[in-house]
């Protein structure tokens, strides 16, 4: 039977191309690693070249609130960024990316993207050692985009914002303690959590 073209196309169909058919393979670099919350086949540590994982996204509800906000992650521009690409089965892409939309997109702050990323464990799939993968990339003409925050600024909102779902260090302290059971070592990361972990409460 032939889709019925007056269904509203789904909000992802807006900002990517996805082949009919085929599956699709998702980086993570926060909390998609270790909570994806979707279906997957096959995972494989990998790099992603060019972008890299940075407190850069103010949070107004989750992590602080309009008047103190707090910080996220958001991959920006530069660098390299380890993290986790998963591979979807075709049958489920549709409602994975779904899922995806209504968790990453509901402010927009991110832009979707499909962007090369190395494999990192020896993995290869047919093609090669790289994949095309589903990246969300800050968007840096968005309102919630930190541009140019100092270390010290960033450590004093880390320390001492919070949100609804707690305070901010609580979420750095998590993404650190995840990136180590995953055997990765993100020096900056760390080098901040001491930083805020020193500041006086």
């Amino acid at each position: 039977m032939a889709p019925d073209s007056s269904l509203p196309h789904p909000a992802w169909t807006h900002d990517i191309a996805v082949e009919p058919g085929a599956d699709l393979w998702v980086f993570g670099y926060g909390s998609l690693m270790w909570n994806p919350g979707f279906p997957f086949v096959e995972r494989h540590a990998a790099t992603l070249p060019g972008y890299h994982r940075s407190f850069c996204v103010a949070s107004h509800r989750y992590r602080g609130t309009p008047e103190r906000p707090g910080l996220v992650l958001g991959l920006d521009r530069g660098g390299s960024c380890r993290g986790i690409v998963f591979r979807v089965a075709a049958a489920d892409v549709p409602a994975t990316l779904d899922y995806l939309w209504e968790r990453e997109m509901d402010n927009r702050v991110y832009l979707p993207r499909m962007l090369r990323v190395r494999l990192r464990d020896g993995g290869a799939v047919e093609g090669g050692k790289s994949v095309s993968a589903c990246c969300f990339i800050v968007d840096r003409s968005h309102p919630q985009y930190c541009r140019g925050l100092d270390e010290a600024s960033v450590v004093c909102r880390i320390a001492d914002c919070c949100g609804q779902r707690g305070p901010n260090i609580d979420y750095l302290a998590n993404t650190v303690e995840h990136l180590k059971e995953l055997g990765i070592c993100d020096a900056r990361l760390s080098k901040l959590y001491d930083r805020v972990r020193g500041v006086p409460g």
